[in-house]
């Protein structure tokens, strides 16, 4: 069965001000180590979050920091849903999670969004903080191809997380050739990931398939109460 979808669009974006945290319930002490997350979260699921506490873990990160990248209105017909949705989603997702947190920065500020003027705009903020910036192992394989590459590696740590043995080797060859090319700090750590992706579930949606097992109670709730990624025809 062919299953279209129907997004709700709704972008009212103001400039950026200054940079906004929501859900971080973190008490007391200095941030010392914050780990930026970043995607589409279009919707977040389980896997973003079991992925984000593993690497809090391996890492001893003081915040994992999740930033969802705006979305211009014309891509929102592709299925992916206005930036209000999928900020409410992030921090619906985290709610009541110990040092995490959602950052609306690139939402507001709009348009085209690069990670390396995310990291500077956090540095800012946070001056004494050293940042690790968390990916999967694509992107970290794909990373010199990045705009500004160069001041991104001097802004934060690239993490590559393998999901599985025979990624580990590729990705550490690739690290210790960024070290030596570029002097990039790289942390390559071994975490499995649970079997779910967005496109997937966005699918599953569109179909009336259940997607319990796959999302935050709290996010599948979100999602049928607004009546988001519904296949067009359904009531």
């Amino acid at each position: 069965m062919s299953c279209r979808l129907l997004v709700r669009v709704s972008f009212s974006i103001s400039p950026i001000q200054n940079i906004r945290l929501f859900g971080s319930n973190r008490r007391g002490g200095s941030l010392k180590r914050i780990g930026v997350f970043g995607g589409t979260f279009n919707p977040i699921h389980n896997g973003h979050l079991h992925l984000a506490r593993a690497y809090a873990n391996v890492l001893r990160l003081d915040l994992t920091l999740l930033v969802p990248t705006f979305v211009p209105p014309h891509k929102t017909s592709m299925g992916l849903l206005s930036a209000q949705d999928r900020l409410k989603m992030c921090q619906l997702a985290i709610d009541g999670m110990e040092k995490m947190a959602v950052s609306d920065i690139e939402i507001r500020r709009g348009g085209k969004s690069y990670s390396v003027d995310t990291l500077h705009a956090l540095a800012r903020k946070y001056p004494q903080a050293s940042f690790y910036f968390l990916m999967g192992a694509d992107m970290f394989l794909t990373v010199e191809e990045w705009h500004d590459f160069p001041g991104l590696m001097r802004a934060a740590t690239l993490c590559a997380a393998a999901r599985h043995e025979g990624e580990l080797l590729p990705l550490r060859q690739h690290a210790e050739m960024l070290k030596k090319k570029y002097g990039a700090r790289c942390c390559i750590e071994k975490i499995p990931v649970l079997d779910v992706s967005s496109t997937r579930i966005r699918k599953a949606l569109a179909c009336g398939e259940d997607v319990q097992t796959l999302l935050p109670n709290r996010v599948q709730k979100y999602i049928r109460r607004n009546g988001l990624y519904r296949m067009k025809g359904r009531g």
